[in-house]
């Protein structure tokens, strides 16, 4: 912590009630704390605020902690959470301005802070990834071992949200879930996008929510990427059928377009000699493959098609296993393409 976000987390402990009745409006005070469901002020009991204590260390003024997620900070987080704020910029204005504070003259050769980006812009996008963290250990890797998918080598692309705001309609409040992150990028490599799937807590599942997944930014053309493309690539709609396929391709670059619209849009690396299309069994997948063959052909790529014996290639892992996968998509492949991409069977 910063000595500027250590000094504002002090002075608004010594004030921590006043605090909790401003931005925790939802809890009320119990003895020596104040209940609440959560930092967000969702009405509950399983969040408390220390109201009385020393101003720092074990058991300060200001600390929290919630019982059901276990997640816990000071009021500095009350803040940042209950308003909805990202930069800490923006959090120390907010606890200045509660505490009558003057704000500090900024230094001469600093840039005058950033716009909020416009929702559901690539800006947007690129800033909820870079908000988001790697999903080793968390309930993204759950959800993902949950539907079958255990290697996730080199899937930087994909990253975790623990609270990825979710608004079902303009008119509904703003919830928040647990969430995969995927960044979505041109063939450059720059982030255009995002896609968001909505997560239950324990990631036993998506959140039940009417629309759980959701793509922001710029998303025509590009996709959500795995491995570095050269001249062979295979390429599909959904991220998890996608992963599905690297759980016995791990070695082949891979891209998910997210719908089967993009998928027949996808643009080709320079170097592409033949690709893979992953259909899924259904009249649109029909379409993508359609399209993308005759495209393919006619920029003298060559296209195989990777198909599923049921809907898709993540249905078909869950359902027959890893080893029954291995054997179709092995029949499927061109042969100087088994030895270089099909992992062994262990």
């Amino acid at each position: 912590m910063t000595r500027d976000a250590s000094d504002l987390a002090h002075r608004l402990g010594r004030q921590a009630e006043a605090v909790c009745r401003e931005y925790l409006s939802s809890g009320r005070r119990e003895g020596r704390y104040w209940m609440v469901g959560d930092v967000r002020n969702t009405p509950g009991r399983s969040m408390f605020v220390r109201l009385i204590g020393p101003e720092s260390g074990k058991g300060a003024a200001g600390k929290w902690a919630d019982a059901a997620t276990g997640e816990h900070g000071d009021l500095l987080d009350v803040i940042r959470e209950s308003c909805g704020l990202v930069d800490f910029r923006d959090v120390a204005d907010e606890a200045r301005t509660f505490l009558s504070l003057p704000r500090p003259e900024p230094e001469p050769d600093r840039q005058r802070r950033p716009t909020p980006a416009p929702t559901g812009s690539s800006e947007a996008a690129r800033r909820l990834f870079a908000m988001s963290q790697p999903i080793t250990g968390t309930v993204a890797e759950a959800y993902l071992r949950k539907r079958g998918i255990t290697n996730l080598h080199g899937a930087g692309s994909l990253r975790f949200h623990p609270r990825c705001y979710y608004r079902p309609d303009e008119h509904s409040p703003t919830e928040t879930w647990p969430a995969m992150i995927a960044s979505v990028t041109d063939l450059d490599g720059r982030i255009t996008g995002a896609h968001r799937t909505w997560l239950s807590p324990d990631g036993d599942g998506k959140a039940p929510i009417d629309t759980p997944r959701r793509a922001m930014g710029d998303l025509l053309g590009h996709a959500v990427r795995f491995g570095v493309a050269h001249d062979v690539i295979a390429a599909g709609e959904g991220i998890e059928t996608i992963l599905s396929l690297r759980c016995v391709l791990p070695h082949m670059p891979m891209v998910a377009a997210l719908s089967a619209a993009h998928l027949a849009a996808i643009l080709f690396p320079a170097a592409l000699r033949r690709l893979y299309i992953v259909r899924d069994d259904d009249p649109a997948g029909d379409g993508a493959r359609d399209s993308l063959i005759e495209r393919a052909n006619g920029a003298g790529i060559e296209a195989i098609v990777l198909s599923p014996v049921l809907g898709d290639f993540n249905e078909d892992l869950r359902t027959f296993g890893i080893d029954a996968l291995r054997a179709a998509v092995h029949q499927q492949l061109a042969l100087e393409d088994v030895a270089r991409f099909l992992a062994l069977a262990a």
